[in-house]
């Protein structure tokens, strides 16, 4: 074979490759940071540092160990790359924070949910969520919160937070969240 065909073959197949859509292996990674609630109260002098999506007024009004004080102050859902369970980086902020919430709460357990899109097999997708749910579950606990804390259950695409077949409402499903179950 020419050299000349073969080095214009393998660039070829370099740029194709490189220009392949990737879309739908990408999360939003804001998704993480604002769990769904958009923040206008910033408190950067909290231990849960710039997280705090309500007043100090509203927080007032929470019940301490609810889940609505853990959604305003550590967030309770994280999200997923597509068909992936790995933690990433703005997933555990929002671990920490909620590690930060689970030891300042210490009678309250938790269960985490897993949840897929609606892409795959139900039974894939349960798989999907499990292990999911059971990768927050493993950063928690190796984080300091006891295992006997936590319970986790698996939802698959039977759950979606969001409608619809597309990229947005896909990143938005592919998710674990944890549930206060005192």
């Amino acid at each position: 074979m020419n050299l000349k065909l073969v080095a214009v073959l393998l660039i070829s197949t370099s740029l194709v490759a490189c220009s392949s859509d990737r879309k739908t292996d990408v999360v939003d990674d804001s998704l993480n940071e604002a769990s769904g609630v958009s923040s206008e109260y910033a408190d950067s002098g909290s231990v849960y540092g710039d997280y705090n999506v309500i007043g100090e007024e509203e927080l007032g009004r929470l019940d301490s160990g609810s889940q609505e004080q853990l959604v305003a102050l550590a967030g309770d859902r994280v999200y997923f790359n597509f068909n992936s369970s790995e933690i990433n980086t703005n997933a555990q902020k929002t671990l920490m924070r909620q590690i930060t919430w689970l030891k300042e709460h210490s009678d309250i357990n938790v269960l985490v949910e897993g949840h897929a899109d609606e892409r795959g097999t139900r039974e894939y997708n349960l798989a999907l969520g499990e292990k999911r749910a059971s990768a927050a579950k493993n950063f928690l606990i190796a984080n300091g919160i006891s295992s006997s804390r936590i319970s986790v259950i698996s939802y698959g695409k039977e759950h979606p937070e969001a409608l619809g077949s597309d990229e947005s409402a896909w990143s938005k499903n592919r998710r674990a969240v944890t549930v206060v179950t005192k």
